[in-house]
Order: C-alpha cells, then sequence, then structure tokens
C-alpha cells in the first residue's frame, strides 16, 4: 500500500510538473523562434523593451504568429504610465481590433485609476476585441490592495491571466504572496508570476508555491539586458528546470 502511495504521489507530480508553462517576452522574429526552439509554450510580443515594452509593429506581429506554432500574446501600451492620457483608451481599443484579425491569442495590458485597477477602461479595450484573451500585466503590482483588485478583474471575462512579481521584498516573502494571489483567482484567473525572474527565484517559487506559468525576459537574453537576444538554449535550461 505504501509502494502504492509513493507511485501515486509521484504520478501526480510527474503530472503536475508537465502542466508547467514558460512564456518569453520577444521584440523580434528571430527572437520568437529561438524562444520557440527552446521550449516556450507562450510568447509576449513587446517593443522597447527596455521601456518595459509597447505595442509592437503589427507587420512584427503578423510575421511572428505566421512563424510560430505557440500562442501569441500582444502588448497594449503607448507608454510606461499606467494611467493612460486622454484618448489613450480608444487608440489602443482600435489597435485591439486590429491585433485580432492577426490570429493572436490575445493582449497583454494594464490600467490603472488612482491605487486601483482600472475597469472600466479595461473593459472598453477588451470590448473592441471580444474573441481575445488578456493577461492583466504588472500595473496590477502597484495597486494598494491586490486581493481585492483579482476580485475586480475577475468582472471581465477575458482577462485569464495575471502578471504579477508578487510585490517587493525578497522572493520568499513574494512567494507567500503569490501563494495567496494564486488562491483568490482560482479557478477564473490564472497567476503568472514575472518580474526579475532568473533560474534562482524560478528555483524557488517551484519549491515553494504550486504555480505552473512563468514569464521570462532578460534571463533568457545574451547579454542578459533590454538590449540582448532571445536564446534557445537559455529558455531550454528554464524549461528543464520546470520539468525537473
Amino acid at each position: 500500500m505504501l509502494l502504492q502511495r509513493t507511485r501515486m504521489g509521484n504520478e501526480a507530480s510527474n503530472a503536475h510538473a508537465t502542466d508547467r508553462l514558460l512564456e518569453v517576452i520577444v521584440a523580434s522574429l528571430e527572437d520568437a523562434l529561438e524562444a520557440e526552439r527552446g521550449g516556450a509554450r507562450r510568447l509576449e510580443v513587446v517593443r522597447d523593451l527596455e521601456r518595459g515594452g509597447l505595442t509592437p509593429n503589427f507587420e512584427t506581429v503578423q510575421e511572428i504568429c505566421q512563424h510560430v506554432a505557440i500562442p501569441v500574446r500582444v502588448m497594449l501600451r503607448c507608454s510606461e504610465s499606467h494611467i493612460p492620457c486622454p484618448g489613450e483608451v480608444e487608440f489602443l481599443a482600435q489597435q485591439a481590433e486590429v491585433l485580432a484579425t492577426l490570429g493572436v491569442d490575445g493582449v497583454v495590458l494594464g490600467f490603472l485609476s488612482e491605487d486601483q485597477v482600472d475597469v472600466p477602461a479595461t473593459r472598453q479595450v477588451l470590448s473592441r476585441a471580444p474573441n481575445l484573451k488578456a493577461t492583466f500585466h504588472r500595473a496590477f503590482d502597484e495597486s494598494a490592495h491586490p486581493l481585492t483588485e483579482i476580485g475586480r478583474l475577475k468582472e471581465l471575462r477575458q482577462v485569464d491571466r495575471i502578471l504579477t512579481g508578487g510585490g517587493d521584498g525578497p522572493w520568499e516573502t513574494r512567494a507567500t504572496r503569490l501563494k495567496g494571489y494564486q488562491q483568490a483567482a482560482a479557478p477564473e484567473i490564472t497567476i503568472l508570476a514575472g518580474g526579475g525572474l532568473d533560474r534562482v527565484a524560478l528555483e524557488q517559487l517551484l519549491s515553494e508555491t504550486r504555480l505552473r506559468e512563468f514569464h521570462m525576459g532578460r534571463a533568457v537574453r545574451v547579454p542578459d539586458e533590454a538590449c540582448g537576444m532571445v536564446r534557445a538554449e537559455r529558455v531550454k535550461e528554464l524549461v528543464d528546470c520546470l520539468h525537473g
């Protein structure tokens, strides 16, 4: 009986490991191909990574969608601010409408009104692309009451991911917060952990949480800076870590 329980436990652990997913930030077709070759299972397409990622050129998005088989999500952001300027929300809504024709899986966006998620602005943008899914990005980490904001984001059926680094502090502290976020978000929303993740932080989250999705930027680039290029071997190292 003990052997049977151990075997069942191992099978459950292995099944959970195969569920894990690495999302990679890419800024070009070359980045996208390297990420896919390394084992990434979703892409976030941006430009100006040094500014945190802005809406990319649509031609780049279309080219990537034509050459990769994994899901593609596209950043919708005009500036580094999470508080939209007049006219910005409507402009991004128009961009979402175009992106919906390019074969993308979804968009990545995030608006705040003071220290709360700006639900009306988010709804306005997504209403123009009703068939697209959405990731609410790390603007979430600047909200005053993250657990409350998770409940408000659940009002938006298209939002199925929240990208978050778990706030400030060491990864041990952030892991505790991320576990709380995951419990509050399930089952409608999946927590996508990201924000300065490297292999050490990834291993810590794998050992301390049951998070399944992880978002990587500089850690898969050579050099490991915004100006670096995604390399398949760097992606593969992290994918192997996920499934090890």
